[in-house]
């Protein structure tokens, strides 16, 4: 089987700016992608009103709290909120060295979905750096377990997921996606699914500093009767639910800090199982292995993939 991913490292062919408001914060905020050279990573920049710049790149070290979206950051005063629909967009896209800056301590949330994003990558273009990219396969299950809840890696000759959501609502109970993530399936089956949320949270939510910004404009909204009050509808005939997932498990795992070659495999999981089941992988030198293809072009088989003598490499732990 052959996975779609290009065997050199890429940037942004030049830079590309977004504005919107944040989810939680409810500010308004801009985003600039900058192009990176090679090994350099996906680097977020928060700039201070008073000049000065907080670094943070995207790996699952710096990986904070993970309750509501995927914070990058350990303290509000230098960190980075929902980074997961950006993330997602970047690894489908197969961005590998990009400088994110932004005015603010949150990503915008956008139409609530990974498109926007996507749009602005197409746009500004992806260019190689003629240096080879280093992927991370699989090579033994490693599984994370809370709960009623799971999540585990396996080995796999390409990069799947197979995201299962089980709720408490008839408008949604439980649902499946599955399929090999490439840019063209990751854009026309999981990039435009929205994030979600119910009505009977939103005074707790509010109460808490969370989902200021939420909207029917950016959020699929469940009544307390069960249907989606957008006007719209769903934009995925009734399983957009668990495409949103889908989309964040993608984003949350592009904190690997390389591609993955392997499946990925959850039940009832969310921000918290991702980066615990991240976590759980790279902390075991014996479940994977760094690889790089002997042969980079637009498709590669798996069987091309050597491993790489490179314990230097990883990038995770920066």
């Amino acid at each position: 089987m052959a996975i779609g991913l290009l065997g050199f490292q890429t940037t942004i062919a030049q830079p590309v700016t977004l504005s919107g408001i944040g989810v939680h914060s409810g500010v308004d905020v801009s985003i600039t992608f900058y192009p990176a050279e090679a090994e350099s990573g996906v680097v977020f920049q928060r700039m201070h009103e008073n000049g000065e710049i907080t670094e943070l790149k995207a790996v699952s070290s710096q990986v904070g709290n993970t309750d509501l979206c995927t914070v990058l950051g350990f303290s509000p005063a230098r960190s980075v909120a929902t980074v997961e629909h950006v993330m997602a967009a970047i690894y489908a896209s197969g961005l590998d060295n990009v400088t994110v800056e932004v005015n603010g301590a949150e990503m915008p949330i956008m139409d609530g979905s990974s498109i926007p994003f996507i749009d602005a990558i197409e746009q500004a273009g992806i260019v190689s750096l003629g240096v080879k990219r280093r992927y991370i396969r699989v090579v033994k299950p490693v599984r994370f377990e809370a709960g009623g809840s799971w999540s585990e890696f396996r080995p796999y000759d390409g990069t799947r997921f197979e995201v299962e959501i089980d709720f408490d609502c008839p408008l949604i109970g439980r649902q499946k996606w599955e399929g090999d993530l490439t840019a063209s399936t990751f854009k026309t089956e999981l990039s435009r699914a929205r994030t979600f949320g119910f009505m009977r949270d939103v005074e707790r939510l509010w109460a808490s500093g969370h989902a200021l910004g939420s909207s029917l404009e950016n959020s699929v909204v469940i009544s307390d009767d069960n249907t989606v009050i957008n006007v719209e509808g769903l934009r995925y005939s009734g399983d957009e639910f668990v495409r949103h997932k889908t989309l964040d498990a993608v984003g949350d795992l592009a904190l690997a800090g390389a591609q993955f070659i392997g499946c990925y495999r959850s039940y009832r999981g969310g921000h918290k199982m991702n980066a615990n089941a991240l976590k759980a992988l790279l902390s075991d030198p014996t479940a994977y292995e760094v690889v790089e293809t002997s042969a980079p072009r637009q498709r590669v088989a798996v069987r091309e993939f050597i491993p790489v003598n490179a314990p230097e490499f990883a990038p995770w732990s920066a």
